[in-house]
């Protein structure tokens, strides 16, 4: 046997129980939010009554309470590429690889700006932060535009639903 065989099978067996644990831990979040209501689905015509289409990436969607517990439910936990579309009827997040989110507007309860959430921390306000309620339960969610131009944006374009 190979000297290096031994602590080469070793690793190996690391890294497969720390991703089973980690598979574990994320499952456990999903069943401990199983509670948690469903996001609404978003009318059928809002595409084409978009006031706003900004391009970038969900970040994460947590408890407003506790602003690092990730909402794994209904993957509101899962990081990626989206774009945020701002109707009238409220902000719609077209994510590629995870089911889409939307936030109805009598749901929208403030549109901020923060420099991090959970796991993502960018430039001063470089996220726009989305405060709404899901079910019974108030939660962030964060946004990251591709550009500045891009977050100012899809932070006028929800704020003025808000103050309509």
């Amino acid at each position: 046997m190979s000297d290096k065989l031994v602590p080469t099978l070793l690793t190996i067996l690391i890294v497969v129980v720390l991703f089973a644990l980690i598979r574990w831990g994320w499952r456990g979040r999903v069943r401990r939010q199983a509670g948690l209501a469903a996001p609404a689905q978003a009318p059928r015509d809002l595409l084409q009554r978009a006031t706003a289409r900004v391009d970038g990436m969900y970040v994460v969607t947590t408890y407003t309470a506790q602003p690092l517990e990730r909402i794994a439910g209904h993957d509101l936990g899962v990081r990626t590429n989206a774009e945020a579309i701002v109707a009238p009827d409220g902000v719609f997040l077209n994510r590629q690889g995870a089911p889409d989110v939307f936030i109805p507007r009598a749901d929208l309860r403030a549109v901020s700006t923060a420099s991090g959430m959970v796991g993502k921390f960018v430039e001063r306000d470089g996220l726009v932060v989305l405060t709404w309620d899901l079910g019974d339960t108030r939660v962030d969610t964060g946004f990251r535009a591709r550009t500045g131009e891009g977050s100012r944006q899809l932070e006028d374009a929800a704020s003025a639903l808000l103050d309509a």
